[in-house]
């Protein structure tokens, strides 16, 4: 299903579905924090796009990019989830956000965001959710700002 090009709310920026060429912007800006430094590469690309394929061909994922001026400043992954939990409700999971760091503080992970819900709502979620890194502390406030309530707590177990 294709991602609507729209602008997010109050913002000069859009947001787009990724395309391969933008593979190499968006893992800079998964590289442009602090956790992201230690645990991505610039160098070599090919499992980036080896993922990249994957979540465009599956049309349960969007890949998005936020654009400014042709710049790519933000990217987030929004996955709809079926379940039979919750009268078999659909949920969206929001991961991999990111801002570059030069562009943080000026509404532009709200935008996303706002895109982010409005599309998981037009797709027949009834819930939006994500997980965040107990470090990232802004996060978690940005989060809680935007109106999630972390009511759950997630495990992970490393493979």
């Amino acid at each position: 299903m294709a991602v609507a090009e729209r602008q997010p709310r109050r913002l000069p920026v859009r947001v787009r579905r990724a395309t391969r060429e933008d593979v190499p912007a968006i893992v800079a800006l998964l590289m442009d924090d602090p956790l992201g430094a230690t645990r991505e590469s610039e160098g070599e690309h090919s499992a980036y796009l080896t993922a990249f394929e994957a979540i465009d061909a599956d049309p349960a994922h969007q890949l998005v990019v936020l654009e400014d001026d042709g710049e790519v400043v933000g990217t987030l992954q929004l996955t709809l989830l079926p379940g039979l939990s919750r009268g078999g409700a659909l949920r969206a999971q929001i991961e991999a956000v990111r801002v570059a760091s030069s562009r943080r503080g000026l509404g532009l992970g709200e935008g996303l965001f706002q895109w982010a819900i409005d599309e998981a709502r037009r797709r027949g979620a009834v819930m939006v959710q994500l997980t965040t890194d107990t470090s990232r502390e802004g996060a978690r406030r940005f989060y809680e700002r935007l109106g999630f309530v972390a009511s759950h707590v997630g495990m992970k177990m490393p493979l």
